[in-house]
């Protein structure tokens, strides 16, 4: 039996991991990371402190709280306004769960003397036959999870244990019931855990030194001016609703101009492209792809795509080029590429970039 640290969030998935482990025999301790405290005391949705003690109270397991707000402004809150200011979507939570989800929790682990941390994500950890570790998609294709993990490292790996993977939501609320967990029939969260409140443009504008809002064109592809735009971190590829164009047909964003401040307009048509750009790449199933060299990879372009085949060359040290079998639609910088196996298991991915842009 090990020693684990499991994460508690608040919720019902890390609820259900910390009394699965303990029930298996393993001692268990219960940690929240405060990562976020709102300009009226409201917490992030990642870390609800009082639902998480009441867990751990409950599962008669020790519990801490331990404060990282000031380091997630720097690691990941500033770097999510710094993308959309500057015309990309980014997604905060894969960023998260390396830089400060997993190497605070191994802190912690050190500090306890304990081998593992635990989550309550909807994936699997494997160790393949060559010896390297990934996530494997879980067992319940509509809650899985991985894409928001592949950026996770070797080390990091090597200590996790995510012991849902191969179940379903229902399940995982049978088994709190069961236990007569507090969080049984907890809602799940839906947003980005930090914006309590409001839009992300709200929160971006209330939380840059650096923003202020700055209205600019709409142009459609040969450069024409359409209109006037309320600012682009308004905005995102593929957007349709919102845009307040009377153009007598569908139209959506096609891309963004942060140099320029322009929004660029086009049809449905114009956001289909079968070649994506990738950089600040991570590998987890292999150990990299050789500079020339080409892979076949399933290929999701964010959480809620369907993985897509696609021949994956890295060009140069940090930039792979993706070209699909099929069209793909708004693709988004910012946004990640992640590359799975015909096993479902994470062979690495990146960032979406246009390499044009500097």
């Amino acid at each position: 039996m090990s020693k684990i640290i499991v994460g508690l969030s608040g919720g019902v998935d890390s609820a259900v991991t910390a009394y699965l482990l303990k029930a298996a025999g393993h001692e268990v301790v219960g940690v929240t990371l405060k990562t976020w405290i709102g300009a009226e005391g409201e917490f992030s949705r990642c870390c609800e402190i009082d639902d998480a003690r009441r867990i751990s109270y409950k599962l008669d397991i020790p519990y801490y709280a331990v404060n990282c707000a000031g380091e997630f402004r720097e690691k990941v809150v500033e770097p999510f306004i710094s993308s959309y200011i500057h015309g990309m979507t980014p997604n905060p939570c894969v960023l998260c769960n390396r830089v400060m989800k997993w190497e605070r929790m191994l802190d912690f682990a050190d500090s306890q003397n304990a081998d593992y941390i635990a989550t309550g994500h909807y994936a699997s950890v494997v160790h393949l036959d060559n010896g390297r570790f990934t996530v494997k998609n879980a067992v319940h294709a509509q809650k899985d999870q991985t894409y928001m993990l592949y950026r996770l490292t070797q080390e990091q790996l090597a200590r996790t244990i995510m012991p849902l993977g191969g179940l379903s939501k229902d399940e995982v609320r049978s088994i709190a019931a069961a236990a007569d967990l507090p969080v049984a029939n907890k809602p799940d969260s839906q947003e980005i855990c930090f914006v309590t409140e409001g839009s992300y443009a709200d929160f971006i504008e209330e939380n840059s030194s650096e923003y202020r809002p700055q209205e600019g064109n709409f142009v459609d592809e040969s450069g024409n001016i359409l209109g006037v735009h309320k600012g682009i971190i308004h905005y995102t590829i593929g957007q349709r609703k919102g845009l307040g164009l009377a153009m007598g047909r569908p139209v959506f964003v096609k891309s963004i101009n942060s140099a320029k401040n322009e929004v660029v307009i086009g049809d449905n048509e114009s956001l289909m492209t079968k070649t994506v750009f990738c950089k600040d790449l991570n590998f987890q199933s292999i150990p990299d792809i050789t500079q020339g060299e080409s892979i076949r990879a399933f290929v999701r372009i964010r959480y809620h795509h369907k993985a897509q085949p696609a021949a994956v060359a890295q060009i140069s040290n940090d930039l792979a080029r993706i070209d699909f079998d099929d069209a793909v639609r708004a693709a988004a910088p910012g946004q990640s590429a992640v590359l799975y196996d015909e096993n479902g298991c994470v062979i690495g991915g990146g960032i979406i970039t246009d390499p044009s842009v500097k």
